[in-house]
């Protein structure tokens, strides 16, 4: 998608792997362990220990308000959306597990209960085909071309979509992820041309901060949904896409935007919107809050088995334990905390700083 041919291969090419995955670890006086995971590596380690812990250590488990304001006021100067927000993600994730797991109640308790039993589950992939035999409610898949490949490529969108419509039949809801990779005129064009092909929705057409661009294609497509959030950040943000009436529904990532802190807010936001919160694939970070409000009506479970036709944790061995969909549908276990084990055994942890503290 990307207008460089050289990195338009896939998204690895492009770097989206280079800072790798970090996990942060609190440790209650009796021994309980919290973890959370986001994305920034070694770079989110060293704010964490070099300038979150501060605000962390010492500190009442149960002042989570106090502890994620502290943190996000402190790295304002410096970040208020991308790596900051990421490392701010995996502490307060891991707070919350902590704290959970000191009550010995799952998450969702914590947010208020369970408003539904269980969780319809849509996939992500490159073979709506499979997705529909494994028994997901839906599937979204990549767009392959974009406006750097002219009308050709908007022809060959075109009849992909077409393809795939034929493939899975009329009525299997079949959304496009278009990964920040188009424009405004471009993504009018391709929704007017793919009215035929019953598309439920296209997702992340424009550069997340262009709030202006996103309004104006609300206004003007109504052929299908439109969806954006994966790469937005903290209430602030999505505050201007409910605001502006941006898109039809809104999809943080849990373990990016701010943890589950800031997420319960936006979830709370969008629904004075009356609009739903389906957030982008974070497994079962994002499964416990789905599970608390009712604005939140499935979840996306990200296809990531080299053929598409295996049902793989999204973590891979990062835990031993991660539930996963079966049949479409999600059951999120009652255990305490997130209810997933950090798999220790098996995972080359590697610790690059230390806090003040040195612990």
């Amino acid at each position: 998608m990307s207008g460089y041919p050289k990195y338009k291969k896939n998204r690895t090419t492009w770097g989206i792997n280079a800072l790798g995955t970090v996990v942060v670890e609190v440790e209650l006086e009796d021994g309980t362990i919290g973890i959370g995971p986001s994305i920034g590596g070694e770079p989110a380690a060293y704010i964490i220990e070099k300038h979150l812990s501060r605000f962390v250590e010492g500190q009442d488990v149960r002042n989570i308000e106090l502890m994620w304001d502290q943190m996000w006021r402190a790295s304002m100067n410096y970040g208020r959306k991308g790596l900051a927000i990421h490392a701010i993600s995996a502490v307060d994730l891991a707070i919350w597990d902590a704290y959970a797991k000191f009550l010995n109640q799952p998450i969702y308790n914590l947010l208020g209960g369970k408003t539904k039993d269980r969780l319809p589950v849509y996939a992500t992939t490159a073979r709506p085909d499979l997705a529909k035999e494994l028994g997901f409610v839906g599937a979204k898949i990549p767009l392959t071309y974009g406006p750097a490949d002219g009308e050709e490529g908007l022809r060959k969108n075109v009849e992909i979509i077409r393809k795939w419509r034929e493939i899975i039949g009329p009525d299997f809801p079949l959304s496009i992820d278009c990964y920040m990779s188009l424009t405004v005129n471009y993504t009018i064009q391709l929704a007017r041309a793919l009215e035929p092909y019953n598309i439920k929705w296209l997702e992340e057409m424009l550069h997340p901060d262009d709030y202006d661009g996103w309004a104006m294609l609300k206004s003007k497509i109504s052929s299908c949904m439109l969806t954006t959030g994966e790469h937005e950040y903290t209430r602030y943000g999505f505050r201007q896409l409910l605001e502006k009436r941006c898109v039809d529904i809104i999809q943080p990532d849990i373990t990016w935007l701010g943890g589950m802190t800031e997420a319960r807010r936006v979830v709370m936001m969008a629904s004075a919107y009356d609009t739903p919160v389906i957030p982008h694939g974070s497994s079962v970070f994002s499964y416990h809050m789905q599970y608390a409000f009712q604005n939140c009506p499935m979840a996306e479970y990200l296809m990531m088995s080299p053929k598409a036709d295996k049902i793989v944790p999204l973590f891979g061995h990062l835990f031993t334990d991660e539930p996963l969909p079966a049949n479409g549908w999600l059951d999120l276990p009652d255990k305490p905390g997130w209810g997933v084990t950090l798999n220790r055994e098996q995972l080359q942890l590697h610790r690059p700083y230390r806090g003040k503290s040195g612990r």
